[in-house]
């Protein structure tokens, strides 16, 4: 049974998707891993293992607009994998902004090398995940907030 706390967040990309983990409890998440696609197509049987693991309620995918707000080719591909992600999972499945999160995930990324806390190589998959995670931190502040208004 799904945690309805939990929500996945995905940075979808050309070659490989980003994922993050979350709390809608805490408004907090952490990035997990990036999956290269094989041959253009994500790897299901690692999204398949990860959706089992964390059995989230929610999905988040970014969804990569130009910086006028407008769409590009991506924002295309982005909308497909949500649709084939609610498809396969059947659960809640969201789409959210994602202008700037990878130039976002870089900084931190620099900001956590520069403090010590972060070796000094990164693998090919780090951006991504942290890209996930700015966009999932994104929508569960949001997500928070919209609650918060509805309370008063």
């Amino acid at each position: 049974m799904p945690d309805a706390a939990v929500v996945l967040g995905f940075d979808y990309g050309k070659r490989r998707v980003g994922i993050a983990v979350g709390s809608s409890i805490t408004a907090t998440a952490q990035p997990l891993i990036a999956l290269e696609h094989h041959d253009g197509v994500p790897d299901w049987d690692a999204l398949d293992k990860l959706v089992a693991e964390w059995r989230p309620g929610t999905l988040i995918v970014g969804l990569p607009l130009n910086a006028d707000g407008a769409t590009q080719k991506m924002t295309n591909r982005a909308r497909n994998f949500a649709q084939e992600l609610w498809g396969r999972y059947r659960l809640s499945t969201h789409t959210v902004d994602e202008r700037y999160s990878t130039i976002e995930a870089g900084e931190r990324l620099k900001e956590a090398r520069a403090s010590g806390s972060r070796g000094r190589r990164l693998a090919k998959g780090d951006v991504d995940a942290m890209a996930a995670q700015t966009i999932l931190e994104s929508w569960l502040l949001g997500h928070l907030n919209s609650a918060e208004k509805d309370t008063t």
